[in-house]
């Protein structure tokens, strides 16, 4: 696979990822929810101060170190993309890397620089210390609701296939609602999550090509050949 192709692979990704997000983000109120085909699927707007799927990670001083780790992957997975091109490694291989790398960047776009270009988005309060919501839309602004690093990621896409009650009977979770798939995300997650899961089921399909290609140095000696040495 050529650089040419996982460049468009990559601006595919982010092009459809930030589209959706910043049309979500100006056209939604926060957590705002509309069913799209029937209730399996539906566009629930949340905005998401830490890691994928909604894992938090800290405060600020956490939601800053979480986007300085995307910027170190992304400085990294420029590299690495670069060295298995080069290297040629398998074509299934560099296409779920480029999803992985795809993915941190679009996130890495909303953590970096939404707080700077919108007016409207989840802060910490300093009392509580915890992350509070908003009303009305958001829209473009040079003010922006928060500094560099601090913007959150904005989530939509939520599959709230199957729901219903664990029995009474049963441990741990007794009489708890049950809802599967309950984390709401984003294409960015969802193309990261694609290419790592991607990887550890086909992974000895893909190296094995590479590591069958590589060559191995042999030894040559001038040492006498005839047939006596080949009886001893």
């Amino acid at each position: 696979m050529k650089a040419r192709h996982v460049t468009f692979i990559i601006l595919l990704i982010i092009i459809a990822d930030q589209l959706l997000k910043v049309w979500v983000k100006t056209h939604y109120q926060l957590n705002e929810h509309h069913n799209m085909i029937g209730s399996g699927f539906q566009l629930y707007f949340v905005e998401n101060p830490g890691m994928a799927y909604g894992w938090k990670f800290g405060g600020n001083w956490g939601k800053m170190a979480l986007t300085i780790f995307r910027m170190g992957a992304v400085i990294f997975g420029t590299w690495y993309l670069g060295k298995i091109i080069k290297e040629k490694h398998h074509k299934g291989f560099i296409f779920c890397a480029s999803l992985v790398y795809a993915g941190a960047l679009g996130n890495l776009i909303d953590s970096s620089f939404y707080g700077l270009i919108f007016d409207k988005g989840m802060t910490v309060d300093p009392v509580i210390k915890e992350y509070i919501g908003y009303n009305g839309l958001a829209q473009f602004s040079l003010k922006g609701y928060t500094t560099l690093l601090h913007g959150n990621v904005v989530d939509m896409l939520y599959f709230p296939v199957l729901k219903g009650h664990f029995p009474s009977w049963f441990p741990f979770w007794g009489g708890d609602d049950f809802e599967f798939f309950r984390p709401i995300f984003n294409i960015a997650d969802a193309s990261i999550s694609t290419g790592v899961i991607s990887i550890l089921v086909f992974q000895k399909w893909f190296f094995k090509q590479h590591n069958t290609g590589e060559t191995h140095p042999t030894v040559e000696t001038n040492a006498l050949v005839n047939d006596e040495s080949q009886i001893s």
